[in-house]
C-alpha cells in the first residue's frame, strides 16, 4: 500500500504541465552556464518577471531557496544579540528557532481560539509593540498550523504603528482562500520597511525546486545587498518558476478544487461531536480530537496509509494538521473519518 502524504502541506495536485515541458526541453547551457541576464540590466529573467507582475521596481525583488531561507536570513541580517523578536504564539516553531540562532529574544503576540477558528489579537500586538519596542515583527498570512489570515484591512495600522521597526509579512500559503487577497506586495511603497514574503512550494506545487521570494520596502536596501547572489540563483529553478507563472488558469483550477475539498473536509469533521475543526484560508485544515480518541485515531489511519500530522506541542497538543490532497485523495480521507472517528469516538 503506497502511503497518502497529508502531512507536510505539499500540493499534491503537482505544478503545471507547463513546469515539466520546461525540464524535458532544458538544455546543457543551464546546467554548465551560470546566468548572463546582469547584462540586461535585472537580476534575472524571473525576478523581472516578478517585478512586472507586482507593479515593483525589479531591484526590491529578490530571490531565495524557499521562505525558509529568506526568512533565516532576515532574522539574521536585522537581529542582534538580545533584541526582540515578535512571532505569532501559535505558529511555526522555525520563527523561534531562528531567533534562537542569533541569540534574539522573542516574544510572542497571541492568536487567539475560537468557536470555529483562529483569529490575531491586534490590539495585543499594539500593546506589546508599545510598551517594549521591537527589533522586527513576523506576520504569518495564512498562519500555518492555525490557517488563518491576517486581516488585509488592519494591515496598515500594523504597519503605522510598527514604523520603526522592520515587518517581514511571509505570505507562504497565498492563493487557497476563498476571498480574493490584496497584494501586500504593493503596500512596500508605502510602508518602506516592510518586507513581503511569497513561495512556489504551495500553491505553484515546486517544494522539491526550492524557490522564493520577497518584495522589499524602500527602507531596506542593506538587506538587498546581504541577500543578492553575485553568481545568481539556479537557473533550472527559475525556468521552473517562470513555467508556473505562465499557467495561471491551471493553478485557478487547483485553488478552486482545494477550496471544495477544505468544504468537505471541515464537513466531515465536524459532524461528530468533540472534534473541533478550524476554518482555513491555507491549503491545509487543523482539527482537534478527544484526548482520549487520539492514540486510536492515528493508529488507525496510520494502518490505512493515510499520513497527517499529528502534534505534540501543549498548544496543539490533540490536534493534526490535515494537508488537502487532491479530489480521490480526500474522498478517501473523508470516508476513513467517518469509519474511524465513528469507532474511536464510539458514536454510530
Amino acid at each position: 500500500m503506497t502511503p497518502i502524504l497529508l502531512d507536510r502541506n505539499e500540493n499534491r495536485y503537482g505544478p503545471a504541465p507547463e513546469c515539466l515541458a520546461a525540464l524535458r526541453e532544458a538544455t546543457p547551457d543551464i546546467l554548465f552556464n551560470y546566468t548572463r541576464d546582469f547584462q540586461r540590466g535585472v537580476y534575472s529573467a524571473l525576478s523581472e518577471k516578478l517585478a512586472a507582475l507586482h507593479g515593483v521596481p525589479e531591484k526590491r525583488v529578490l530571490l531565495g531557496y524557499g521562505c525558509e531561507d529568506l526568512l533565516k536570513q532576515a532574522v539574521h541580517h536585522w537581529v542582534k544579540p538580545g533584541e526582540r523578536c515578535l512571532i505569532p504564539s501559535a505558529s511555526w516553531w522555525y520563527y523561534r528557532s531562528i531567533a534562537d540562532e542569533v541569540s534574539g529574544v522573542t516574544v510572542e503576540y497571541p492568536i487567539v481560539e475560537a468557536a470555529t477558528g483562529y483569529a490575531y489579537d491586534i490590539e495585543a500586538l499594539k500593546r506589546i509593540q508599545k510598551a517594549t519596542p521591537a527589533r522586527i515583527l513576523l506576520i504569518s498570512s495564512p498562519n500555518n498550523p492555525t490557517g488563518n489570515r491576517f486581516p488585509s484591512s488592519r494591515l496598515p495600522e500594523i504597519l503605522e504603528a510598527f514604523r520603526d521597526c522592520v515587518v517581514v509579512y511571509d505570505e507562504a500559503y497565498f492563493g487557497f482562500s476563498e476571498e480574493p487577497s490584496d497584494d501586500a506586495a504593493a503596500m512596500t511603497d508605502r510602508h518602506p520597511n516592510l518586507l513581503v514574503l511569497r513561495t512556489f512550494s504551495k500553491l505553484y506545487g515546486l517544494a522539491g525546486a526550492r524557490i522564493g521570494y520577497g518584495i522589499a520596502g524602500k527602507e531596506l536596501g542593506s538587506f538587498l545587498k546581504f541577500s543578492s547572489r553575485n553568481l545568481g540563483y539556479s537557473r533550472i529553478s527559475e525556468r521552473l518558476a517562470l513555467a508556473a507563472l505562465s499557467n495561471p488558469s491551471y493553478y485557478a483550477r487547483v485553488r478552486a478544487s482545494v477550496i471544495a475539498d477544505r468544504r468537505s473536509v471541515l464537513a466531515a469533521l465536524r459532524a461528530f461531536p468533540g472534534v473541533r475543526a478550524y476554518d482555513s484560508d491555507a491549503n491545509f485544515v487543523l482539527a482537534r480530537f478527544p484526548s482520549s480518541a487520539v492514540f486510536d485515531i492515528r493508529a488507525e489511519l496510520d494502518r490505512r496509509g493515510l499520513v497527517l500530522k499529528f502534534f505534540s506541542e501543549d498548544a496543539f497538543r490533540d490536534c493534526a494538521r490535515i494537508t488537502l490532497g487532491t479530489p480521490e485523495e480526500t474522498s478517501t480521507l473523508v470516508a476513513a473519518f467517518h469509519e474511524v472517528l465513528a469507532s474511536a469516538l464510539a458514536y454510530p
